[in-house]
């Protein structure tokens, strides 16, 4: 590449400032739109399992059965619907509930016999494997404890088993917002680094002035430079934003560095604005270039990042696919720096592939950028 002069670049980088300043679209996609993005995220996507509807048969009506009715009742996970099974059936089937236990008549009998089993049945809604598999995990989970319980009641010794104590390290309270914030900050930095310039050279050629700057003595470096540099301050503002509004509005823990946030999130928007710059050279126009990059770069950050979806389930070509893309190296960036802090174990593999990425797409874009209107 030519010579690149300060004093163009800085005049083509206040030209696009000004551009960025006048153009509504740019706030809306830089500042806007993630937080109504962190909002859904957070807010409207939560795997905690809370207060699901189970409906519950007690065919028995003793009192045994009543004190294991007590114990279901006053849990925090369910709301219990009674009926008989008719009714039990009717409700999940219609998805009222998702699923229902039945105390069988003979349970007060060997309960009281002091069988380690007692007829208890449970019936799920497989269509929701995940949920049916916590409903069947949970009764028998309240049915251990409450014999633990009946038994110290009773004046005799607790059941003996193995007793498990379930800690979870970085995420203590299991909150999966905690988890998904991280994840959902990757799926907006990948819109605004690669929408905001799939735009820009776009619009260029749309408004003619693209043969002006040809005109001009301006090097294809400094072309480069001018609609890089603005939209990565914006970029690194619009993270800013997000993270502080994730940490302090939504109470995400944040056990990391902010150096270490701000080498991961350079690396990440260097690449993303690669992406964008190489598709807006290529396509010219700004629809084509908005609906290419939402193809190329925000459907598969949400679906093949590991954000929301687990990598290690899907199928193994799926999986060779995801480490191909940027965005899945962010979240696993991200999810370190908030959740356990700096382990450099994992974010400098991940900071060696972004900055690979980011090289990549941008010598793409140079190679493309030529100084001919008949490119």
């Amino acid at each position: 590449m030519k010579f690149v002069s300060l004093r163009r670049l800085s005049a083509l980088c206040l030209k696009e400032t000004r551009q960025i300043l006048r153009d509504p679209s740019s706030g809306v996609i830089a500042f806007i739109l993630p937080m109504i993005l962190l909002v859904i995220f957070g807010y409207g996507l939560n795997l905690d399992t809370t207060r699901l509807r189970m409906g519950l048969c007690d065919e028995d009506g003793g009192p045994v059965a009543a004190s294991f009715t007590a114990k279901l009742t006053g849990s925090t996970y369910f709301e219990i619907f009674p009926g008989s099974r008719a009714e039990l059936d009717a409700l999940l089937e219609t998805g009222v509930i998702r699923g229902y236990a039945v105390l069988a008549q003979d349970f007060s009998r060997i309960v009281d016999q002091g069988r380690e089993t007692a007829p208890i049945q449970v019936i799920t809604d497989g269509a929701e494997p995940n949920t049916a598999n916590f409903m069947a995990a949970f009764m028998k989970n309240v049915w251990q404890e409450w014999r633990q319980t009946r038994a110290k009641d009773q004046g005799r010794d607790a059941l003996q088993g193995a007793r498990v104590e379930v800690r979870y390290w970085y995420n203590a309270a299991a909150i999966s917002r905690h988890y998904l914030i991280p994840g959902s900050i990757t799926i907006i930095m990948t819109v605004i680094g690669a929408m905001l310039t799939s735009l820009v050279v776009a619009r260029e050629w749309e408004r003619g002035t693209m043969e002006a700057l040809l005109a001009s003595p301006v090097t294809r470096a400094e072309l480069l430079l001018s609609k890089l540099l603005p939209y990565y301050v914006l970029g690194m503002i619009s993270m800013s934003v997000v993270a502080l509004s994730a940490v302090h509005l939504m109470g995400v823990p944040f056990r990391g560095s902010v150096g270490a946030l701000l080498l991961v999130t350079t690396v990440f928007l260097l690449s993303m604005l690669g992406i964008g710059l190489l598709i807006s050279s290529v396509m010219r126009n700004q629809f084509d270039s908005a609906q290419t990059t939402l193809n190329v770069a925000f459907l598969p950050a949400v679906m093949l990042s590991g954000a929301f979806f687990v990598i290690a389930s899907m199928p193994a070509p799926v999986r060779a696919l995801t480490y191909l893309l940027p965005p899945r190296y962010l979240v696993s960036s991200l999810q370190t720096i908030f959740l356990a802090g700096d382990v450099w174990e994992i974010l400098l593999p991940d900071i060696l592939f972004l900055t690979g990425t980011s090289i990549l797409f941008l010598t793409l874009t140079a190679l493309k950028t030529v100084r001919r209107l008949d490119a």
